[in-house]
């Protein structure tokens, strides 16, 4: 039985979703405040979160930004549930490292599937995994998902560090936009490819050795030579 904390202040909507969650069979617990977020998560860790944006004292993506910047909750899948569709917010949403992104109105049933497959994807994935991957002066390693350039820690957030780790892997592969956003989002992402040319940006902001690493296919998508 999985365990999701649900962020959401409206009650309406934060019992809609319980509802089918638990009839799915997984445990939920249920928040009203962004500021509650951090301290429920290290007494008392979550299999997933659905995070609203607009929560009071602490909003969404501020949340889902320190949830990232800490350890014991970084890996922590998110997946935003909002009424705020509009591009930027699903980049800016993204680039602080949420998993998925569903805009209300919503479907329950489609909601309870994206949890599902979410859930599925890290146990899927981790066969295959080494537990470090290397590329130039680059350490990612895989099992305390940390990453170190010349021996210094970089911080990614939970997508740069799935792109990065993806991009490594297919060192020499020309990878179209469509691919990345299926192999790294997820099938179920619809947010548009833009979100990719923004996190490959910032992989080559933090990690300067990348800056002429990561090629650009023009009207394609991205290489690591």
């Amino acid at each position: 039985m999985s365990r999701i904390l649900v962020v959401e202040d409206d009650a309406d909507i934060a019992a809609l979703v319980a509802h089918y969650l638990e009839k799915a069979g997984h445990a939920v617990d249920r928040l009203e405040t962004g500021a509650a977020v951090m301290p429920r998560l290290r007494a008392s860790a979550a299999d997933l979160v659905i995070l609203d944006l607009m929560l009071p004292e602490v909003d969404g993506l501020a949340v889902c930004q320190a949830m990232r910047a800490d350890p014991a909750t970084s890996a922590i899948p998110v997946i935003i549930l909002t009424a705020r569709g509009e591009e930027s917010d699903r980049v800016a949403g993204f680039e602080l490292g949420a998993d998925d992104y569903v805009t209300k109105p919503f479907s329950p049933k489609e909601l309870v599937a994206r949890v599902a497959a979410r859930l599925r994807r890290p146990a899927a994935a981790a066969p295959a995994q080494a537990d470090v991957v290397r590329y130039d002066r680059i350490v990612i390693d895989v099992a305390r998902h940390t990453v170190t350039s010349d021996g210094t820690a970089v911080r990614l957030t939970a997508k740069e560090f799935l792109l990065l780790r993806y991009l490594v892997q297919h060192r020499g592969r020309v990878l179209s936009r469509d691919v990345l956003l299926t192999d790294v989002w997820g099938y179920q992402y619809t947010g548009g490819t833009r979100t990719v040319d923004v996190h490959v940006r910032r992989l080559r902001e933090k990690l300067p050795v990348l800056n002429d690493a990561i090629e650009t296919v023009k009207q394609f998508g991205y290489k690591l030579i």
